[in-house]
């Protein structure tokens, strides 16, 4: 494998790894306050359509986005009123938004465009570009670093550097303010929290939301900037990943990126070899494509007793009195 083939599968690992870092942070937020979110898949699926159903409507790309964003946002306060209003099973909410998402997008894309599911496809000005960072051409012809930097860190969309500034970000909200310092207060000890005076219904409300809008922004990266349009169950259980990869990284944000970046790349080696020869035995397409829910379900199988979740995650606060 030469150099230059080398930055393309990398290039392709981010840009593959960007949704499930955006939705690997969005559960991190929802979990370390102490609410379980199976709904990752739900509503980023949502927010891809009315993402790309806007922006092919409207020809605006950021409308798209916002769009995203607050349907993505419906979802989330809808499984905070399910989970923390109501105190109902959280897995049992997450799985229901899973489901609500996927046959309402069907149905009302079926309804909107009469295309079998599905938007669309969305005109260049309706997408995010590719953005060119500062002497990114100008270094190209240097030796290793300019096409490193010219091909690897330049040239991605929007979102893409969106969810990599996240990732510290994340981390000194968390673990440097006052409100992530409540937040994963919340998540260990919800009784302590409210004692000390601090509402634990809103902090709680809070984090749903914030998961909720990079949720958001993964659909509407997918809809918009990965591929031209919405498609039937385009999400292709990536929610479902990111939750495996928010426990292999033990709830913390800089492991969340090196987990997704680790699926992001066997995502890319399965979409760019396929029926691999090895000494005469062909491995054939569908393990490749299958290689990342394999590792899903390893990961749940071996690191689930071993990774310890937020103490009070999965647990509807009662207020005493």
């Amino acid at each position: 494998m030469d150099f230059l083939t080398v930055l393309q599968v990398l290039d392709s690992t981010i840009r593959l790894a960007t949704p499930l870092l955006l939705a690997c942070l969005a559960g991190l937020f929802s979990e370390r306050a102490g609410i379980f979110d199976i709904g990752l898949e739900g509503k980023m699926l949502i927010a891809a359509f009315f993402s790309a159903a806007v922006a092919v409507e409207t020809g605006s790309v950021w409308l798209g986005l916002l769009s995203g964003i607050a349907s993505s946002i419906a979802l989330g306060l809808l499984h905070g009123l399910a989970s923390i209003t109501f105190r109902g099973n959280q897995l049992i909410s997450g799985v229901a938004i899973n489901f609500l998402a996927a046959g309402l997008t069907v149905l009302i894309a079926q309804d909107w465009f009469a295309e079998g599911g599905r938007t669309r496809s969305l005109p260049v000005e309706a997408r995010f570009s590719p953005i060119t960072l500062p002497l990114a051409d100008t270094l190209q012809d240097v030796p290793i670093l300019g096409p490193i930097y010219h091909g690897l860190i330049s040239g991605h969309t929007l979102p893409v550097y969106i969810a990599f500034l996240c990732v510290p970000l994340t981390w000194w909200v968390l673990f440097r303010t006052r409100f992530g310092l409540r937040l994963r207060a919340v998540g260990e000890n919800p009784a302590a929290v409210d004692t000390a005076g601090v509402s634990v219904i809103g902090i709680r409300y809070a984090a749903v939301t914030i998961c909720a809008v990079l949720c958001g922004i993964a659909g509407a990266y997918l809809a918009t900037a990965l591929q031209a349009g919405f498609v039937k169950d385009m999400t292709a259980g990536r929610g479902y990943i990111a939750l495996a990869a928010l426990i292999f990284a033990k709830w913390r944000p800089w492991y969340a990126l090196y987990a997704t970046l680790l699926f992001g790349f066997l995502q890319a080696i399965a979409l760019r070899y396929q029926n691999i020869d090895i000494g005469g035995l062909v491995i054939p397409v569908q393990f490749m494509d299958a290689l990342p829910y394999i590792l899903t379900v390893v990961i749940l199988a071996g690191f689930v007793g071993k990774a310890i979740p937020p103490r009070a995650g999965g647990e509807p606060y009662v207020k005493e009195r």
